[in-house]
């Protein structure tokens, strides 16, 4: 593995939503892609074309079919639904909650933080902290204030991850760079910060601002599922990698491991 495991580690998520499809093999495929790539977790959000629990029926399909990767769906199914996920998958599901509280429930906890008001209880109760952001220096003053929280609140800020939500579209190579956001982003719009261009100006902008401190990692949102995955595999990942700032294969089994995060007391390792 090239780079260092653990703290300052950079993360890599993405989402696998896809707009009226139905069919779980469908994910299977793109899960599976993303595992390729050595991704932390994917998310699915059943506001797109699935009723609202369904992300767990079929995250709970792709499970067997995948190995390593974290799976985490955007439902408010209850935690013993989530928890049925984590033992199904051997430890690596995820519970998205937008305002979270205590939970004693195994599986990480993904929060959105992007709003001012979700930002004290993500960084007292979540694992993971996402936030939409346009520029570095708004990430990284975000992910400070949460750190602060976290302090606050008696917790060691090193036990939050605080990954940057992007719309990605790697569809449109041409557009000359933005300084210091590289591929003419990112840029804000109504379904939030959008980086338009290619896989190569997206490393820089994920080394960038992993290097500044601005984030933990990205969760990275593709604007047409399949190509722009792709792309972000096998160009921006494989960069990365080539780098030396990304895994180049799983060190653990379960999402904690692959977040840095130890395991809450009581819980028993995944052979």
């Amino acid at each position: 593995m090239t780079g260092s495991y653990g703290r300052g580690l950079l993360h890599l998520a993405a989402a696998v939503d896809q707009v009226g499809v139905f069919d779980a093999e469908r994910y299977v495929e793109l899960v599976r892609l993303a595992e390729s790539g050595g991704l932390d977790f994917v998310t699915l959000d059943g506001r797109f074309g699935w009723t609202e629990t369904d992300p767990l029926t079929v995250l709970a399909q792709v499970a067997p079919a995948t190995r390593r990767i974290g799976l985490v769906p955007v439902t408010t199914a209850p935690e013993t639904a989530v928890a049925h996920l984590d033992r199904v998958s051997r430890g690596r599901a995820g519970r998205w909650s937008e305002v979270p509280g205590p939970a004693p429930e195994q599986p990480v906890r993904v929060a959105d933080a992007t709003e001012p008001a979700a930002r004290q209880p993500a960084a007292r109760y979540a694992d993971v902290a996402l936030v939409r952001a346009a520029s570095s220096v708004q990430a990284a003053a975000v992910r400070e204030e949460l750190r602060a929280y976290a302090r606050e609140s008696g917790r060691d800020p090193e036990a939050l991850r605080v990954l940057v939500s992007l719309v990605v579209d790697l569809g449109d190579g041409e557009r000359a760079a933005e300084p210091g956001h590289g591929g003419g982003g990112p840029r804000q719009t109504v379904q939030g910060p959008l980086y338009r261009g290619g896989p190569v100006d997206l490393a820089e902008l994920v080394a960038g601002w992993h290097g500044e401190g601005a984030a933990d990692g990205f969760h990275l949102v593709p604007a047409e599922p399949r190509r722009d995955l792709e792309r972000l595999v096998n160009g921006t990942v494989a960069l990365l990698q080539h780098r030396g700032l990304f895994r180049t294969f799983y060190p653990g089994s379960t999402l904690r491991e692959h977040l840095g995060l130890a395991r809450p007391a009581g819980q028993l390792a995944v052979p």
